[in-house]
């Protein structure tokens, strides 16, 4: 499909007539949101929604609700045609690209808070982030309604926040998560990668090596809190300069596990920052 015929629509109301008629011919529906600038983490999310529904839909806005005073939002990057022709290359049959207007008009005074979940890691790192990610994607699943919504692993947090509001709102859609997809050398492919110069990427290849570590240490029977003290450390090391975060947390709900061994399924969490760069990753243990 080449980019200029990739459909895209930039109010509700087309976004709905479109999906609603393709619901109505009896075809399944996948979604798959998104803030632009991307790579090929993104586009593994196309691929996972055409295997598992007939039409794909990507939405593309970079919503201010969830940056804070003093982060990005101004300078995140966007590219809309060069995002439109890897959609269309990917086989996303349609775009929808609101403005800022269209997602919060004049009056708008709602915001969906997702307690438990959303507390601790970037919830506590990042206050308020989480009530804007929630916020926005109940309105994009609403907006959309589509069978199936697509969400990568990278933001795991963001990820079981999104189920957990799907499940309190009883929304009619199936969430998905698609596996994390990486670099050669082991990096979180994300659009702010984009912001590091080549010594700090060298650097930011390290913390897929450190949460590999923490894993096999937890395996091994070694304590929670010296695997997350050695993590850290590794982080500080190899010359990130601010370690947010570097924990391991429960999947079901991503409360500590506590001191000593882990022995119940885990995922240890990591955030650093490299200069103006804020980096984020996870791994199964």
């Amino acid at each position: 499909m080449a980019a200029e015929n990739l459909p895209i629509v930039r109010t509700v109301a087309a976004l709905r007539a479109q999906v609603e008629a393709w619901r109505d011919s009896g075809l399944k529906v996948a979604f798959a949101p998104t803030m632009g600038a991307l790579h090929e983490g993104h586009l593994s999310l196309i691929r996972l929604g055409l295997d598992r529904a007939d039409r794909v839909v990507a939405s593309i806005f970079v919503n201010p609700t969830q940056f804070g005073p003093n982060e990005d939002f101004d300078r995140y990057p966007r590219n809309e045609a060069g995002d439109s022709a890897l959609l269309a290359g990917a086989g996303c049959h349609l775009l929808f690209a609101p403005s800022v207007q269209e997602m919060y008009p004049h009056g708008f005074a709602t915001t969906i808070t997702v307690t438990g979940v959303s507390e601790p890691l970037d919830g506590a790192a990042r206050p308020g982030h989480f009530n804007g990610v929630a916020t926005v994607v109940t309105k994009l699943l609403n907006q959309a309604r589509p069978d199936i919504a697509i969400f990568g692993e990278k933001d795991y947090q963001q990820l079981q926040v999104i189920r957990r509001l799907v499940r309190d709102l009883d929304l009619p859609v199936e969430v998905v998560g698609a596996p994390i997809a990486r670099a050669e050398d082991g990096l979180a492919l994300s659009s702010r990668n984009a912001y590091l110069d080549s010594a700090q990427r060298q650097i930011a290849g390290q913390m897929n090596k450190a949460l590999a570590d923490a894993v096999a240490r937890l395996a091994a029977g070694e304590s929670v809190e010296r695997v997350e003290a050695t993590g850290r450390a590794a982080l500080e090391r190899h010359g990130f300069e601010t370690v947010d975060y570097f924990e391991v947390r429960l999947v079901e709900d991503l409360s500590h596990p506590g001191p000593g061994p882990c022995s119940a399924p885990a995922r240890v969490f990591a955030a650093a920052h490299l200069g103006r760069t804020r980096l984020i990753d996870n791994m199964g243990a």
